[in-house]
């Protein structure tokens, strides 16, 4: 017969080897010695002497029910988050909530609840918030499921989403890169390079972080409107529609520039190109709208960049506010600056760029 293994110490086993109360024990575990009862520094001793001798591990929600204030927060992703190596998309934004939390005196609690048949993770189940363990949760995700946003927004839960997202039934809190005023600027530094005619690749999706940098690129193009028309926009379903045809098109056509929404579009126009003996930044220019999504050390690329840990660290700070303050709904959407990166794929107006390209 298989011995039973022994069960953790509970508060009980403390108090009964430092021969005090079990209530003394909880006043003393959650630091609330001096408020309104005075333990003698004699017994605090033996409190701590027999909990290092029994090996006792407090319970953080008991903590928490007993100081009036949950101290855990969730962070609950909508996409599997591991592994977290430093490579990981969301690695630095989980260093910078476990950062914060930390200066903010919050344990982190990481919701992994298992994905759904159709890939994707749920908050509710069994129409249950899995979240209500901690007094206000942390989202990410690429692809948020928007009808539990608004659950969670019409229930008056606590949380914060990293990156702009939208719901109809009101504005959620969110930290986000303020990917517009960047592709603005990132336009804007062609054109100091003498670039005027631009074509942007980018999905189709209709995505809040892709709204805003097309919002951006529209805005940085405004003043050529005049002279070169509207801008222009290559929108695609995938990468391989990025061909050596149409790179040769748009450059017969004049374009000098080309802003990518992602590394992958950047990559295919790359190889695109160079099938027509064409390069960056001999021929062209070409910029990234953000870090890249895959590690790319033998391209320097021209970008802005995220500053993922920065976001983290706001997202706690403004969770932490909206839960021991009353903040203001119109406050609660916050956009950190991004960097900005010159790499070797960007330089000045060429003359051979304007040259007509033949496949």
């Amino acid at each position: 017969m298989k011995a039973k293994e022994p069960r953790p110490p509970k508060l009980a086993d403390v108090a009964r080897l430092a021969g005090v109360s079990p209530g003394t024990v909880s006043i003393y575990v959650n630091g609330r010695v001096g408020e309104h009862t005075r333990i003698s520094s004699e017994t605090q001793e033996r409190i701590a002497e027999a909990i290092r001798t029994l090996g006792y591990v407090p319970n953080p929600v008991a903590r928490s029910l007993a100081k009036g204030r949950n101290d855990l927060i969730g962070v609950f992703t909508y996409e599997p988050i591991f592994p977290t190596e430093h490579g990981n998309f969301f690695y630095p934004f989980l260093a910078g909530i476990e950062e914060e939390a930390g200066e903010q005196d919050f344990n982190v609690l990481l919701f992994t609840s298992a994905t759904q048949p159709n890939g994707k993770r749920r908050v509710y189940r069994n129409s249950m918030n899995s979240l209500q363990l901690a007094g206000g949760a942390i989202l990410m995700g690429l692809e948020p499921d928007r009808a539990e946003l608004s659950r969670l927004y019409h229930e008056g839960y606590p949380f914060v989403f990293i990156g702009r997202r939208e719901i109809p039934d009101g504005p959620i809190a969110y930290v986000s890169a303020d990917v517009t005023t960047a592709t603005n600027d990132t336009v804007t530094y062609l054109m100091d390079l003498g670039h005027r005619r631009f074509a942007y690749f980018r999905f189709t999706a209709d995505t809040e972080p892709a709204r805003d940098r097309e919002t951006g690129y529209r805005q940085g193009h405004r003043e050529l409107d005049a002279d070169f028309g509207p801008p222009a926009i290559h929108y695609s379903t995938t990468l391989d529609e990025i061909t050596s045809e149409l790179i040769a098109a748009y450059l017969s056509a004049g374009v000098t520039a080309f802003v990518a929404e992602t590394d992958g579009h950047a990559r295919h126009i790359l190889a695109s190109a160079s099938a027509l003996s064409r390069y960056a930044p001999d021929h062209f220019s070409l910029a990234v709208l953000g870090d890249p999504l895959e590690p790319a050390p033998e391209i320097d690329w021209t970008m802005f960049t995220i500053p993922r840990r920065a976001i983290g660290r706001e997202a706690v700070r403004l969770l932490h506010a909206m839960l021991v303050q009353s903040v203001p709904t119109d406050a609660r959407q916050i956009t950190v600056p991004c960097g900005f990166h010159v790499g070797q794929t960007t330089g000045p107006l060429n003359a051979t760029g304007n040259q007509e390209v033949t496949i």
